[in-house]
């Protein structure tokens, strides 16, 4: 395969963020933005996205939160269709970390 100089990637960073959460509902925006591989603040920015657009709910929890993926919504994408965010989570939230 040949490589183009500039790395991409298929997923955006809304779609990492949501699948952080699906796998762990309790990590914190620190632990996000380190798996998703960008700043606490975008992380932050996203999560608040993505509760006001209502994919996740949060839920306080002493000085932490917990997050719930609302899968019944369908995916804001015009390939996706109407799929459900759920259809992409069964994918890969339960993915095998080895790949």
């Amino acid at each position: 395969m040949e490589q183009t100089g500039r790395r991409w990637e298929f997923l955006s960073n809304h779609a990492k963020v949501l699948v952080c959460i699906a796998r762990d509902s309790g990590l914190r925006l620190r632990d996000i933005a380190e798996d998703v591989g960008i700043t606490e603040r975008a992380a932050h920015r996203i999560v608040t996205e993505l509760a006001a657009a209502g994919y996740i709910t949060r839920e306080r929890i002493g000085r932490r939160n917990r997050y719930t993926v609302n899968a019944h919504l369908p995916m804001r994408d015009r390939v996706a269709g109407e799929r459900k965010v759920g259809a992409l989570l069964d994918v890969l939230a339960t993915a095998d970390a080895s790949g």
